[in-house]
């Protein structure tokens, strides 16, 4: 038989054979010929797996085979015995992408390497799941990307025009910048059939979320919600409010003069405008899913999804979260204006 020119383990059928061949007292170089393998092959698998006084024995040696094996390769840090999984597992389920919870590890285990995990390692190891219901869950936790997204900018706008809109390029230059709080972004998120909505609200510079309870998706209920919302928060933080030109907000002025904030609108078909609110209705696709009634949910519920997404780590803050850095702006906000910093 030929031997072969690459080097393998010898297979579990082999060292039976083996054993086999040693019982019928064959030398190294015989059952070597017999298996098409290097002598030194079998010198020393003998002599590794074999015991002085039993001699070799094949369910012996692949046993010892095998531990070598395990202990060469380095051991997984999301061992699904590990302590770090069950903590990786605990994030994964109040929604904090690998991002996030790989910077909180990275805070909370400083210079401890082992109980750090890159995002990919945390991706990975999701994904290397066998199929059935624990992966479906932990996929489930992810912010899953979208399919394909039909272009916006195609077809004439059919929305009409709201009266006395103020456009986006009159918005104070802070505003773009980020700088000064009290800037928000707004949209309503809308549950099966355009029938029920939830009010969203957007702090540019902390990147607080607040969610309205709407009693459906028309401009008396979008009024109702966001001036409630609004005139819950301090007045120094209710500056501005960015908005797309739905028909849902009809009744700006009426809003501006009853929170005492300004009202800015998009341009047509440029989300891009609003970026940071389009990115948390994505956000929100996890706790509130497409085609859902969303009048089933109550101001309480809403505020805990808020709390929820408000406690989270953020890249954008350096891996703080925006309800802390909201308090912190809110502090300096309120600040008499001869105070020295």
């Amino acid at each position: 038989m030929e031997q072969s020119k690459s080097y393998r383990q010898l297979t579990q059928d082999e060292r039976v054979a083996v054993a086999g061949m040693r019982l019928q007292q064959l030398g190294v170089r015989r059952i070597a010929r017999e298996l098409g393998r290097s002598p030194s092959t079998i010198s020393r698998e003998l002599r590794r797996n074999g015991k002085p006084r039993v001699g070799y024995r094949s369910d012996e040696a692949q046993r010892a085979s095998q531990a070598r094996r395990r202990k060469a390769r380095p051991a997984r840090k999301l061992d699904a015995q590990g302590d770090l999984w069950l903590e990786v597992l605990t994030l994964l389920e109040q929604l904090w992408s690998p991002q996030q919870i790989a910077a909180t590890l990275k805070q909370m285990h400083p210079g401890k390497v082992r109980q750090q995990v890159s995002h990919e390692t945390i991706y990975t190891a999701i994904y290397a799941q066998p199929r059935g219901e624990l992966r479906r869950q932990l996929i489930a936790c992810l912010r899953q990307g979208k399919g394909t997204r039909r272009p916006r900018s195609g077809g004439a706008d059919r929305r009409g025009r709201l009266s006395e809109m103020v456009s986006i390029h009159l918005r104070p230059p802070e505003v773009q910048d980020r700088t000064m709080p009290g800037h928000w972004e707004g949209d309503l998120l809308r549950g099966a059939g355009n029938q029920s909505a939830v009010g969203v609200l957007y702090e540019r510079a902390s990147r607080v979320v607040l969610l309205a309870k709407l009693a459906d998706a028309t401009a008396d209920s979008a009024l109702a919600g966001f001036t409630y919302k609004l005139n819950s928060i301090a007045a120094p933080m209710r500056k501005t409010l960015t908005y797309d030109q739905g028909k849902e907000m009809a009744h700006h002025r009426q809003l501006a003069a009853a929170t005492g904030i300004r009202v800015y609108f998009c341009d047509p078909h440029s989300p891009w405008q609003r970026a940071g609110c389009e990115n948390i209705n994505g956000l929100l696709r996890q706790y509130l899913p497409k085609g859902a009634d969303l009048s089933s949910y109550s101001q309480d519920q809403l505020d805990a999804i808020a709390d929820s997404l408000n406690t989270r780590p953020r890249a954008t803050l350096d891996w703080d979260v925006p309800i802390r850095v909201y308090a912190r702006l809110l502090a300096q906000a309120q600040q008499p204006s001869g105070a020295v910093h």
